[in-house]
C-alpha cells in the first residue's frame, strides 16, 4: 500500500490557512462586486466578454473563446446576442479579409464603463462603511502583497 502525502503536506500551517483565506474571500468578494453592477439585460459571459472587449479590442471569436475557457460555437452566440444589442460590431480583419474583429460599439463602451464605475462605488462604499482608515490602509498593504504573488 502507497502513502500519498496530505495536501499541504511539508508547508507550514499559516501557508495553508492563508491560501484557505484567500481563495474564500476573493471568490465571495469577487460575486458580491459583479452583483453590484448587475445589468438585467446582460448575462455574466456577456459582461465578461464585453470587459474583455474594453480591454484588448479588435479580436476575433476563436480569439475569445479561447479567453474565456469556451467553445467557438457558444462564443458565436454570445457574440450575435451582444451585436444583436448594439453592443459590438464585427469587421474585416485588414490583414486578413477571411477573418472578422470584434470591437465594441460606443453603447458597448459605455455599459462597461458604467459597470466598472458601479463596481468601484460599491467597494468603496463598503470600505468606507466597514473598515476604519488604519484597516483601509491595512487593506491596500495586503493587496500589494497579493499582487506580488501574481508576478512571474
Amino acid at each position: 500500500m502507497s502513502e500519498h502525502p496530505s495536501p499541504g503536506a511539508g508547508l507550514p500551517p499559516s501557508a495553508i490557512q492563508a491560501s484557505r483565506d484567500v481563495r474564500t474571500v476573493i471568490s465571495r468578494l469577487r460575486r458580491r462586486i459583479l452583483k453590484a453592477s448587475e445589468v438585467d439585460d446582460l448575462t455574466l459571459g456577456q459582461a465578461s466578454v464585453l470587459a474583455r472587449l474594453s480591454d484588448k479590442g479588435g479580436v476575433t471569436a476563436s480569439e475569445l473563446a479561447a479567453d474565456e475557457g469556451v467553445r467557438h460555437q457558444s462564443m458565436t452566440a454570445t457574440v450575435a446576442s451582444l451585436a444583436a444589442m448594439g453592443l459590438l460590431e464585427r469587421h474585416p480583419d485588414p490583414d486578413d479579409g477571411r477573418r472578422l474583429l470584434i470591437v465594441l460599439t460606443a453603447d458597448g463602451r459605455r455599459r462597461v464603463a458604467e459597470g466598472r464605475q458601479a463596481r468601484t462605488e460599491w467597494l468603496a462604499g463598503r470600505l468606507l462603511e466597514k473598515c476604519t482608515e488604519d484597516e483601509r490602509q491595512t487593506v491596500i498593504a495586503a493587496m500589494a502583497v497579493l499582487e506580488r504573488l501574481t508576478r512571474d
